[in-house]
């Protein structure tokens, strides 16, 4: 398997020059105050914090509780740690005494699962070991793998034979295996966001992986969220004023297996076959796991399947960008 950062870096740098939502210029140039800015890394990719936080120096406390636990929550889902929580289950089949984060945001990932009929699929793991296999082979067949590869990787990407409770985590199948990629960053990004409004933050724009504001800027602006094709801050295509609300974007150009750009790392677990149906997809929605699960499941659906979801889910909307 490739090393983890890399991985992880490619995918996050790619995903923004297609299209996630920029922490640069606009929205940061007419704070009225200095805000207290760190950038880093989460989950293996670039994370940013701006604070507005009346001592400075509470917010570089606040800001290593962060980092703190930023860590502890990868220690848990990282699919590209060995001894994390994720890769011995994934290893092993199973899990005793699962951490409870884990068990938590398996649940949430279930409800996504049910809601969206399969297309949020945190079970697609071995569809997309067979595809980064493939690819890293140097007489790789342009094609993909083959369809009864395929198939045969389908067949163990079903959710639903998840068992899942508080004291164990298992799998139905040997050979299954899970990723959180489609909604750990927004979950973990929401967890930041707790602790600072638990500290009693009230002006914040949080980045670890996806965005979620809390409040407005200290001006008492909206927080402004610029969306681009290729994560060139003086290329905005569309802005997104957000109050108390979170931003998450899917595209197929953010990792791509292959040089020609043919097979994209949203992969469909009806077909097996990568999302070619949007340029973008962009999610706003109260919490960044539900923003980040539904982006990812939307670049697979038809905007009439679309539709009836968002009937339901009242307070998140939705910016498709089509190709």
């Amino acid at each position: 398997m490739d090393k983890p950062v890399d991985r992880r870096r490619f995918i996050t740098i790619m995903a923004a020059f297609a299209g996630l939502p920029l922490l640069r210029g606009k929205g940061w140039a007419a704070l009225p105050a200095e805000p207290v800015v760190w950038h880093g890394q989460a989950m293996g990719a670039p994370a940013t914090l701006v604070l507005n936080h009346q001592d400075r120096a509470q917010a570089q406390a606040l800001i290593t509780r962060v980092v703190a636990e930023v860590r502890r929550l990868e220690d848990i889902f990282s699919l590209y740690r060995d001894d994390s929580a994720l890769s011995q289950l994934n290893r092993l089949g199973a899990l005793a005494a699962p951490p409870t984060e884990l068990v938590e945001l398996l649940e949430i990932s279930g409800r996504f699962h049910d809601l969206t009929a399969g297309r949020f699929e945190p079970a697609i793991q071995p569809l997309w070991a067979l595809y980064a296999r493939h690819f890293a082979k140097p007489d790789a067949d342009p094609a993909g793998p083959s369809y009864g590869e395929v198939r045969e990787a389908l067949a163990l990407a079903d959710f639903a034979q998840v068992r899942i409770d508080r004291n164990r985590i298992a799998f139905s199948r040997r050979g299954m295996a899970l990723t959180l990629n489609g909604i750990a960053q927004g979950y973990v990004t929401d967890r930041v966001v707790g602790l600072l409004r638990e500290a009693g933050v009230t002006s914040s724009l949080v980045d670890m992986g996806e965005n979620r504001a809390i409040g407005s800027r200290a001006d008492g602006q909206p927080w402004r969220i610029g969306l681009a094709e290729f994560g060139d801050a003086n290329d905005v295509d569309a802005t997104l004023d957000i109050t108390d609300r979170a931003v998450a974007t899917s595209s197929g150009r953010g990792f791509q297996f292959d040089a020609e750009g043919r097979f994209s790392h949203i992969l469909d677990p009806r077909s097996g076959a990568t999302a070619k149906r949007y340029a973008r997809v962009s999610v706003v929605a109260p919490e960044a796991s539900t923003a980040d699960a539904l982006s990812t499941a939307f670049s697979l659906m038809a905007p009439d399947e679309i539709d009836p979801l968002l009937k339901q889910q009242t307070s998140v909307d939705i910016h498709l960008r089509s190709r």
